[in-house]
């Protein structure tokens, strides 16, 4: 029998939780529920959760700061919800780094849609824990080596990277064809809180662009960088 993905529904409204795990358990999921952020990560260290629904409204412990939590100690898809519906919101969602963001009312059937639409992504990826052991990703005739941190071109010519540029693509090649915020990859480049003002990730982005071919990295409008490649492979 195949496995059922498993869901974890963290909202303290007792009756959304109840509503949401009997719908997606009935359209085939496997889910588990918590009201805050002490039973999230209970549920988080007994169980192996595939994507997290994840209400932003909760008392005490934010989801946002709980958002920011999770993504320090793993890549488990997110699909936002919260009360607060306006475009700001979920420009602010989706600027952190959230795979999808629905605002409250929802339909349940539109946050199936969108829970099947995130798994189907993420699930295409290259696995990461072999993608992060990889001593060679290849990705449109370019190659990362991830052990000089150097990149090659397709003709074989070396071109040095700098320790940032080095992380900055191999997160982009980690999640390919997503949108990746600067608050996410400044946060996962240079392990610091980021400011208004900091452009350190544009810079980075800069100089990755002047050594690849012109359009492999997109930028997406109030969501971040993307890296546009439909062939990233590993490589011994």
């Amino acid at each position: 029998m195949a496995k059922l993905d498993h869901l974890l529904v963290v909202d303290d409204d007792p009756q959304i939780r109840q509503l949401l795990c009997d719908y997606l358990s009935d359209a085939g999921f496997q889910v588990s529920t918590a009201a805050d952020g002490k039973e999230m990560r209970r549920r988080l260290a007994l169980n192996v959760i595939d994507l997290i629904v994840l209400d932003l409204m909760l008392p005490g412990e934010d989801g946002l700061s709980l958002y920011r939590e999770l993504r320090v100690s793993t890549n488990t898809p997110v699909v936002m919800l919260t009360a607060k519906g306006s475009l700001i919101d979920r420009i602010v969602g989706l600027e952190i780094g959230a795979d999808d963001y629905l605002p409250k009312p929802f339909d349940p059937r539109e946050l199936l849609v969108r829970i099947k639409v995130v798994l189907r992504r993420v699930q295409s990826f290259p696995d990461r824990a072999r993608l992060d052991e990889a001593p060679s990703i290849r990705f449109a005739g370019w190659q990362l080596d991830t052990r000089a941190r150097q990149l090659l071109t397709p003709e074989g010519v070396v071109v040095s990277l700098g320790n940032s540029d080095y992380r900055v693509l191999r997160l982009l090649l980690q999640h390919p064809n997503r949108p990746l915020s600067r608050d996410f990859l400044r946060n996962h480049v240079f392990d610091k809180d980021s400011t208004p003002f900091d452009r350190s990730i544009d810079v980075c982005v800069s100089r990755l662009r002047s050594q690849l071919p012109a359009g492999l990295i997109k930028t997406v409008r109030n969501e971040g960088y993307m890296l546009t490649a439909d062939d990233v492979v590993l490589a011994s």
